[in-house]
């Protein structure tokens, strides 16, 4: 697990002040952690974009400037513009080496599933990010799951993956990964049928009107 320096300066509460840090460039936040009072903060954007946009879990050293702490967490939870898409609002949760907490870990599938190679199938990944509980200390970047042995018709579970360490908050029969067959109308093309060129004129008479 690799750890990712994040900077950040103490910011006052409130809907307005947001606004006004938002207008100014930054984005607001807020750092919590059982028995710790929250601690309001300011981050920079990009700053915060390799810890959002990606496919890792990365433990996060939050450096609060104004009085040189450090506090140890994850980003638990990051808002957007509905418009923008830009980071309005991110959510970090302390942790502590010798505590368990709960995360979310990014499903990777590794191998050629004997399905899609020699059997013309197609892989579907069902699960993307899989919940954990475990100490900061065994908390994987990502979780590996092999698929290569996988034929059609079959699919890999959580209650097939053993990683020392981990809890898994799934039960054990949710499918993380299956190779299904290709359907029919997949395999050959479909040839239009008579009626669509007229529907199609119909339909461009009208948005003409």
């Amino acid at each position: 697990m690799s750890a990712f320096v994040l900077n950040a300066t103490l910011r006052p509460t409130g809907k307005q002040a947001a606004k006004r840090l938002r207008k100014q460039g930054l984005v607001p936040g807020i750092y919590y952690s059982p028995g710790i009072q929250p601690i309001p903060v300011a981050l920079k954007p990009l700053a915060l974009r390799p810890l959002v946009y990606t496919r890792e879990t990365h433990v996060v050293q939050l450096l609060i400037e104004d009085t040189q702490s450090t506090y140890e967490c994850i980003v638990k939870d990051v808002s957007f513009d509905p418009v923008t898409d830009a980071i309005t609002h991110v959510d970090l949760y302390g942790i502590s080496a010798d505590r368990a907490s709960e995360f979310e870990v990014p499903v990777q599938l590794v191998g050629n599933p004997v399905g899609v190679h020699e059997q013309g199938g197609l892989l579907e990944q069902l699960v993307h990010k899989l919940t954990v509980v475990c100490k900061p200390g065994d908390l994987p970047e990502h979780i590996e799951v092999d698929v290569s042995s996988l034929r059609i018709g079959q699919s890999v579970h959580v209650g097939d993956l053993s990683i020392p360490g981990l809890t898994f908050r799934h039960a054990p029969e949710v499918a993380i990964a299956a190779v299904i067959a290709k359907r029919v109308s997949e395999e050959l093309p479909s040839e239009p049928s008579p009626s669509e060129p007229e529907l199609v004129a119909q339909k461009g008479k009208k948005a003409e009107e």
